[in-house]
């Protein structure tokens, strides 16, 4: 635990030692966590977007942030009042980060290092979940959407994600006919980007959507959009899941040479 009687010069180093930090965060006494980031004050400058189409107060609300990074969102759920605030990550050094951030500014949030694909092992919905900035970084992006909405997600999903191609949603019918292929040209149908090397310098850029396609997603995954207060962000209301369809789950382990695989599914 951090000690909060530490000297801006104490923060300072240790902030550093467990650098570099994507989120920039204000750990008082002047020092913040990445005050040199290529984005300015991020992700306060896109929180500030989108704060106030949030409830302003969470007290007794549970908060789950899938792929909570530094711990900005986790943090800033607390400061709103939330009773518990779980944050989740694949990564040791970002859940360093985020516990010495969270004790710098005494707040009591857990944090587990789990990615989305393994959010059923938690048991349990949340009032409020958060999944800002992950998936495009995800090989599999659906197969989280419906993850989330059949394991955790109990009313709110806070959502964002890189967006690019064109920012126009056009109508789609329900069925077209197999010949019928000229609204795959449309530049407002939901699509969806692959990556196959890198984009922006960064190799786990895999799938990019834009608008149409996301949205897309977002409904084929059991999730109505209730608001869409900032470019990137959708807040959404859980919803039926279209077709009765759900999560997928394929076995962990890769099969042997017969073609069985050789661990259990989970």
């Amino acid at each position: 635990m951090t000690d909060r009687t530490a000297t801006a010069s104490d923060l300072r180093r240790q902030a550093d030692a467990l650098g570099p930090w994507f989120h920039n965060i204000d750990l008082g006494g002047g020092v913040w966590t990445a005050p040199d980031h290529f984005l300015g004050d991020y992700p306060g400058v896109k929180w500030r977007r989108f704060a106030d189409a949030l409830p302003a107060d969470l007290t007794g609300k549970s908060v789950l942030d899938i792929g909570c990074n530094g711990g900005f969102y986790a943090i800033a759920m607390k400061q709103r009042g939330a009773a518990r605030v779980l944050g989740l990550d694949s990564d040791e050094r970002y859940l360093a980060q985020a516990r010495f951030a969270a004790a710098s500014l005494g707040h009591d949030i857990e944090f587990q290092n789990l990615s989305v694909y393994d959010v059923g092992t938690l048991g349990e919905r949340f009032d409020v979940v958060l999944f800002m900035g992950v998936l495009y970084h995800l090989r599999h992006p659906l197969l989280a959407l419906d993850l989330i909405r059949e394991h955790v997600a109990g009313d709110l999903l806070v959502f964002q994600s890189m967006l690019r191609g064109s920012r126009a949603v056009e109508p789609v019918a329900e069925d077209y006919d197999f010949w019928d292929m000229d609204q795959f040209e449309r530049p407002g149908y939901p699509r969806m980007h692959f990556v196959e090397r890198a984009y922006a310098h960064d190799w786990t850029n895999w799938w990019i959507p834009n608008r149409a396609g996301i949205e897309a997603m977002l409904r084929a995954s059991g999730f109505a959009i209730a608001a869409q207060p900032e470019a990137e962000i959708y807040l959404c209301r859980t919803a039926p899941v279209p077709y009765g369809l759900g999560a997928e789950y394929p076995a962990r382990s890769k099969p042997d040479e017969s073609g069985q695989g050789r661990g259990n599914t989970r």
